[in-house]
Parts: C-alpha cells; structure tokens; sequence
C-alpha cells in the first residue's frame, strides 16, 4: 500500500486504542481525513488482512439509528501497522506527523 499522509494519519488514530473497535465517523474525526479519502484506505486495509469489520450488535443501541460498521486491528494488521510507522519516523515527508526516530 502507499505511503500518503492519509494512510499515515488513519494509521496513527488506529493505534491509539490498538486494541478497540473504530467506527468511521470517529477515525474521520480523530485522523482529520475526510471520508471520501478514509473508506478506500480502510478497505484497503481489510483487502490486506490488516483489519477484521463487523456491525454493532443492533440490542446495544439505545436510540433509533441503524447499527454502525466498526474496524479492528488484526494481530497481524497491529504488526504491519507498528512496521509503516516505523518506517515513516526515517521519512522526511512524515515527520511533522510521527516525529524524529529514536537516537
């Protein structure tokens, strides 16, 4: 997958709660990428293996809107993720992002 500040953004909103479901509205929010942008990069990760989807269980919603889709990272996904972060603290394009490599 390529490297865009998108992916990178979305990457780093993911990984705050590594181990939690996300929904898109929130990954909108939190990552700064507008949707048009943020659902192909979420697909993409599913075509990857990177992220596993599902519905909220529609018992758990309290008001009457539709069920929500929710994202989660994979075991191998948190793995692949943590490695483009990593290399994106070497890249210059993403630092302002993700900050200077360790010392």
């Amino acid at each position: 997958m390529r490297k865009t500040h998108a992916l990178i953004q979305v990457i780093l909103a993911l990984m705050e709660d590594p181990g939690g479901r996300h929904w898109g509205y929130e990954l909108s929010k939190q990552s700064g990428v507008r949707s048009g942008v943020l659902y192909p990069i979420l697909r993409r990760m599913l075509e990857e293996g990177w992220l596993e989807d599902g519905w909220e269980d529609p018992s758990e919603i309290s008001d009457k809107r539709p069920p929500r889709r929710y994202y989660k990272l994979s075991g191998g996904g948190q793995a692949a993720l943590a490695a483009i972060l990593s290399d994106a603290r070497h890249d210059a394009r993403f630092r302002a992002l993700v900050g200077r490599p360790a010392q």
